[in-house]
């Protein structure tokens, strides 16, 4: 075999081998997230987590600490307010079974936007208004726990996490208290839901617990705390063996 052929059958050699161990290192180093597709284990019952970022920010927590124990699953998505459940409602409880599901709906609802718009804005905004009235959210919650209902699944309501005292810009402290009070309006309706009550859980932790001056959203080690409350409440509820 003449050099220069040689050389490049080499060349040819090693990137052959190289690629494949390159393409697992980088499937290896791909992030976690709580979006990724799920692999049911036979045999272990099912849930489903439905919720916005807070759900989302204790997803993998809630996955971890039930792994051989269910599994837990959740839409690809940021569920947001009540007014994008019904509209996605179908489509994210899907045809699989479920045996329960952990849901939540409030702090998109009581938000302050615009118009029908669903970007967050500063409350002393004019004409600025909450994204889904309290009316409005508690219609659009007596829908989905309905439509949830039929599934024969476990529901478990999990209420919405308190705003922030000071500089929640976009939403007004009591407001979450205010949401949660009007679902459990709707939930007199349905006393087979389980209801989680996280907001007094978060409450005398809300400072240390949370990301930043004004925000809703939680720290790592909050996430940890919330996702252990979560898994128990739904350890609770699954099916009896």
């Amino acid at each position: 075999m003449p050099k220069l052929a040689f050389r490049l059958f080499a060349l040819l050699l090693s990137v052959a081998l190289v690629a494949p161990a390159f393409a697992q290192k980088k499937e290896a180093a791909k992030k976690r997230t709580a979006f990724d597709k799920v692999e049911d284990v036979a045999g272990l019952p099912r849930v489903l987590l439905i919720g916005d970022s807070i759900s989302i920010g204790y997803t993998m927590q809630v996955q971890d600490n039930l792994k051989g124990i269910a599994n837990v699953h959740r839409p690809g998505t940021n569920c947001a307010s009540t007014r994008q459940g019904v509209q996605s409602i179908d489509k994210w409880l899907g045809d699989g079974k479920w045996d329960v599901i952990h849901f939540n709906w409030g702090l998109h609802d009581l938000k302050y936007v615009l118009g029908d718009s669903q970007t967050i804005t500063a409350v002393d905004t004019p004409d600025a208004h909450p994204q889904v009235s309290v009316d409005e959210y508690k219609a659009n919650l007596e829908k989905l726990v309905s439509r949830m209902e039929k599934t024969g699944a476990k529901l478990v309501w999990r209420n919405t996490t308190p705003v922030p005292v000071e500089g929640s810009n976009g939403r007004i402290p009591g407001d979450a208290a205010k949401y949660n009070e009007a679902a459990l309006e709707v939930l007199k309706s349905h006393p087979d839901v389980v209801v989680e009550d996280m907001w007094s859980f978060v409450k005398p932790n809300q400072d240390k617990w949370k990301t930043s001056k004004g925000n809703v959203h939680f720290n790592g080690t909050a996430n940890k705390e919330l996702g252990k409350h979560v898994s128990d409440t739904i350890q609770a509820a699954l099916p009896k063996k």
